[in-house]
């Protein structure tokens, strides 16, 4: 059996807390901005965007330094949105090849993706890396990529301050592709880089060339290794990493929010994330949960599903402004965090002769504005509950099944069978009963008199001895006739605790 050649694609977002606090702020992308990092008064310029470095802002800088630039926003480094952002980063090279690696370093995060064998899906190596990176635009990150069958060589010329978005070296080229590139692609220490520097070593081409034995000699076998980088010959052992799947945004405001339009422009752009994430592995959202931080250490939570699972952004949002609007927040918000259930996106096939269902969006949202005006509880479909109590149900959030068999519901019986139906009361009407031998013999309903000609019964049912609300009732089957010879068929029943006769229903 011959092995597999080795080939490696090489993602690489530069400037990574920048791009993980704008890629949720479309509108500041354009605009020059600074991340600063640490405590006040010591803050420090950690990331930038390249207008901000047009306008000679350079990392490092104070905030007394920055304040002297006028039109810069000013953004604080946010760790929890790092993480949100590239745990969709992963997911998403983690949906061309299950093996990736990340080796992020400083302000840059970095991830190689082992495409050895995926030709055949994704086709060649620079169709797969194109294809890379419109997936990673749709997220809101600017990126890298670089190909190459060495493992380092794939991150050196990901790193490199090169005007392409995508190169590939060609296999055995690793060392005249490399060439070229500064140092600064390695991770160098502060003292090797002076030692380089010190001795006129500017590009890896340079590097190469030095003596293997004379450069061991002098920098020991960290020397060798640096070598053989610039050489695109360094062996690597890839150790993968198993990124869980989960769909959630979280985003950090500059400044508490009082105002829920202003609150649904921001769940707006995270829903959008959270949409073309789940898009991509053909799935829709099926729940989502927003979680708000609010001032003074509260929080609220709220959970939001629609009838089917939907990829309806428009429906999302009506659907969180109607929930927030009958539960608003009791402070300022601070943070939003969004989390999402993924369901199918299968259809629900309906048969011929099956009664046509609502439009769900329509249905989602007329559901949503009545459980504004009479509360949660007591807004879904009734199920009945497991009691023999006379209308025992609960309510449960209704909902559609979309792998439910619809023509099994379609298909009309074959035999006919006549039953007769109790139309119940409700409430149920007081009745005035007389009695002969514990048996009903005449009752007054509706101000007429009937006598009852066939009973049938009594049907005990008792239950919930042990709470407070025990209950237990004699039912009665009756035929009766009023004196002008209407007949009645009902359904007579008796409160045992409380001595009551009532008339629960009616037949047909």
């Amino acid at each position: 059996m011959s092995r597999t050649a080795e080939i490696y694609a090489c993602l690489c977002v530069r400037e990574f807390p920048t791009q993980a606090l704008l890629r949720l702020r479309p509108q500041l992308r354009n605009q020059p901005c600074v991340v600063m990092e640490g405590e006040p008064p010591l803050e420090q310029v950690c990331s930038l965007t390249r207008k901000a470095r047009i306008l000679g802002l350079l990392p490092g800088m104070t905030q007394v330094e920055v304040d002297t630039f006028s039109g810069v926003t000013v953004l604080q480094r946010s760790r929890k949105e790092e993480i949100t952002t590239s745990e969709a980063l992963l997911e998403c090279a983690g949906s061309f090849s299950p093996r990736v690696e990340e080796v992020s370093y400083r302000h840059s995060f970095v991830c190689v993706v082992d495409i050895a064998g995926t030709q055949e899906l994704f086709g060649p190596p620079n169709k797969l890396a194109q294809n890379l990176l419109t997936r990673v635009s749709a997220l809101g990150i600017a990126a890298c990529v670089g190909v190459s069958s060495n493992f380092h060589a794939s991150i050196a010329v990901a790193r490199a301050p090169l005007a392409l978005s995508v190169r590939v070296i060609p296999p055995g080229e690793e060392g005249a592709a490399l060439a070229a590139l500064p140092l600064t692609v390695l991770n160098l220490s502060e003292q090797q880089a002076e030692t380089f520097s010190s001795w006129g070593i500017r590009n890896l081409g340079m590097l190469a060339a030095l003596p293997e034995r004379e450069l061991i000699s002098r920098l020991g076998q960290p020397g060798k290794h640096l070598r053989q980088l610039a050489r695109g010959e360094a062996p690597h052992l890839f150790l993968p990493v198993e990124p869980e799947f989960t769909l959630h945004e979280r985003m950090e405001l500059d400044s508490p929010v009082a105002v829920l339009d202003a609150l649904m422009f921001v769940a707006n752009l995270m829903l959008e994330q959270l949409i073309v994430r789940a898009t991509a592995r053909v799935l829709a959202l099926a729940a989502v949960t927003v979680a708000l931080t609010l001032e003074g250490g509260a929080s609220c939570l709220r959970t939001i599903r629609p009838a089917l699972p939907t990829n309806d952004r428009p429906l999302w949002i009506k659907l969180l402004h109607l929930d927030l609007e009958a539960h608003p927040p009791q402070a300022a918000v601070l943070a939003i965090r969004l989390e999402a259930e993924p369901g199918s996106t299968s259809q629900v096939q309906m048969g011929l002769f099956s009664p046509q269902l609502p439009e769900p969006s329509r249905l989602d949202v007329t559901l949503a504005r009545i459980r504004s005006i009479v509360g949660d509880e007591n807004v879904g479909r009734a199920v009945v509950a497991d009691t023999h109590r006379p209308d025992g149900f609960r309510l449960e959030p209704f909902g559609l099944d979309a792998f439910e068999n619809s023509s099994a519901q379609s298909k009309v019986p074959s035999t006919t069978t006549l039953r007769s139906a109790l139309r119940r009361l409700r409430p149920p009407e007081s009745v005035s009963v007389t009695l002969q031998g514990a048996r009903p013999e005449a009752f007054f309903f509706r101000q007429q008199r009937y006598r009852v000609e066939h009973a049938y019964g009594p049907w005990l049912t008792t239950g919930e001895w042990w709470s407070a609300a025990s209950w237990g009732y004699e039912q009665w089957d009756l035929v009766a006739r009023n004196p002008s010879g209407t007949t009645l068929c009902g359904c007579l029943m008796r409160d045992l605790l409380r001595n009551q006769w009532q008339m629960a229903g009616l037949y047909d």
